[in-house]
């Protein structure tokens, strides 16, 4: 395990390398990061999107966590983390003086209470099923009992976890936003609306937000980690189009655009040797697709889903976007294990694909939708799309909505016939080719307001996914019973694989960190608790 974490960790960290974080930066200072779309909610047990991700990540803190521009995993809330011979049972001991930013100090009732909740059927999390080998997880979601049974608190600041069978990933699970631990006398107090009341142990708390305009995030003074947060504040302008935001960092109105260099403007700004040396380029796990309501017709039909994956011109849609990515045709990216190197996919032929939609009883094609997020490219890739489809008679009309609103729709089991990814596309949460299916393309994610748009479900498949992850100590063994599971899955064709991508961003000079920081792999997009001020006026 350790062998697959460290390559997963140069693959993603900037230029090959470990982060370099500047433990002798100053505190103090500020930054301004900007977004098209307000956010949906800082609630860690919801929260699931590319822009709330890192904001919840800097509002809260879990057992596990991860050294910063890394996916090398570390100790945060827990003092110490032991596993039992068999693998079943993680014993976590809390360290102490640690508070919520309520003052409150953390107990291990805290940890059950917090692992309960983003269990619990009537939260509703999209990130539950991660907690699948907990147990007493699987009785609790079939109705027949109530709590995760696996869970006990052995004193104040320790708390035993039983698993129902070994995982090799759980170090990963309990690293992930939705293992945020948060004080319970807060949620019950904000009900519905913690989301927008969020209390939490992390490196900032929430000051303000002013919905559609702004959000304000101040140093936690008591924060566990001495040093940390660099900065003394964090504000989150809303609602500014990319290109503006691009034109206020230039004017030293903002440092960071959270939505990235906007297309239209990508190669002016990375021919500009003006900003040489704050261009910022990292790897992702990363991969862009479309989604095919499987349980919508005509996509409930296998043939029609297949006649879609090679109606698809992706060459052309990585054109569109000027190179920054490479045409994908499986749901593992290329730097993932498991990815199957010798698999070809299915090939561009607009021809056969019209002649498959016709032997499987769609001669004159069909009406559909196709969901888009509204912050280009996506509406621009949407339509290629849409002509691509065309070619062989299929009609989509384009959806464009706010990323909110898409996410909403993927949630729902008929609104959203399909759904092209971008903006939301899927990163991985860690470095594991687990992480690419549970969430998007496993039963679990195929609820109500979960991430599996395509609301894909194969029992067979979802049973090997889990043998696979109890393949503890068997790395070899458990990427290629991966691997399989994937290729599999592309025999169902619930997707079209469509790219992966690398980002690139950029920032002002005013603040400065590792590259890593600004494209981190578990902090998408950005690591606020370590980038620093520079000074620079």
């Amino acid at each position: 395990m350790k062998r697959l974490l460290l390559s997963s960790a140069l693959a993603l960290t900037a230029g090959g390398a470990l982060a370099q974080v500047n433990e002798d930066a100053a505190q103090g200072g500020e930054m301004v990061v900007t977004y098209q779309d307000d956010v949906a909610t800082l609630d860690p047990a919801i929260g699931y999107d590319w822009q709330n991700w890192s904001m919840i990540k800097s509002l809260f803190d879990g057992l596990m966590g991860y050294k910063p521009g890394t996916t090398t995993l570390r100790n945060e809330l827990a003092e110490s983390h032991e596993i039992s011979e068999d693998g079943l049972t993680h014993t976590f001991v809390l360290k102490d003086g640690i508070t919520f930013h309520n003052g409150r100090e953390i107990t291990a009732e805290d940890v059950k209470y917090s692992l309960g909740r983003v269990t619990n059927p009537e939260t509703r999390s999209p990130g539950a099923g991660f907690f699948s080998m907990i147990e007493g997880f699987d009785a609790w979601n079939a109705g027949e009992g109530e709590g995760l049974s696996g869970i006990e608190v052995m004193d104040d600041k320790t708390v035993a976890i039983t698993l129902s069978r070994p995982d090799a990933t759980f170090g990963h699970v309990m690293a992930l936003n939705f293992a945020s631990i948060v004080p319970q006398e807060a949620v019950e107090e904000a009900g519905d609306d913690f989301g927008r009341q969020p209390v939490g142990s992390g490196a900032f708390r929430l000051a303000e937000w002013t919905p559609g305009q702004r959000l304000v995030f101040e140093r936690f003074e008591e924060y566990h980690r001495e040093g940390v947060p660099k900065l003394d504040q964090v504000t989150f302008d809303i609602g500014l189009d990319p290109t503006v935001a691009l034109l206020r960092l230039q004017n030293g109105g903002a440092d960071v655009p959270g939505d990235g260099i906007p297309p239209a403007q990508f190669l002016q700004v990375m021919n500009d040797a003006e900003y040489e040396d704050q261009i910022v380029e990292g790897g992702q796990l990363q991969t862009g697709y479309i989604t095919m309501n499987t349980r919508m017709a005509p996509f409930d039909n296998v043939e029609v889903r297949k006649a879609i994956n090679m109606a698809i011109n992706k060459d052309r849609i990585v054109q569109m976007i000027n190179g920054r990515a490479v045409p994908a045709n499986q749901p593992l990216p290329p730097t993932m294990p498991g990815y199957a190197e010798d698999y070809d996919g299915y090939a561009y032929d607009p021809e056969a694909a019209q002649q498959m939609l016709a032997d499987a009883g769609f001669a004159d094609g069909f009406d559909t939708e196709l969901y888009v997020m509204n912050v280009d490219p996506n509406p621009r890739i949407a339509q290629a799309i849409q002509q691509d489809l065309s070619q062989i008679g299929v009609n989509a009309e384009i959806r464009s909505l706010a990323q909110s609103n898409v996410i909403a729709a993927g949630g729902e089991a008929d609104q959203a016939p399909m759904i092209w990814s971008g903006g939301m596309a899927w990163i991985a949460d860690f470095p594991d080719p687990s992480n690419f299916y549970g969430p998007i393309l496993g039963c679990a994610g195929a609820t109500p307001g979960g991430w599996n748009w395509s609301w894909y479900c194969n029992e067979e498949i979802d049973q090997r996914a889990s043998d696979a992850d109890a393949m503890v100590g068997d790395e070899a063994g458990r990427e290629e019973a991966w691997r399989q599971i994937y290729l599999d899955i592309m025999e169902d064709a619930p997707w079209v694989p469509v790219f992966n991508e690398q980002r690139f961003t950029l920032h002002s000079d005013r603040v400065a960190g590792d590259d890593s920081l600004f494209v981190d792999p578990v902090h998408i997009p950005v690591n606020y608790d370590y980038i620093h001020a520079t000074g620079a006026q």
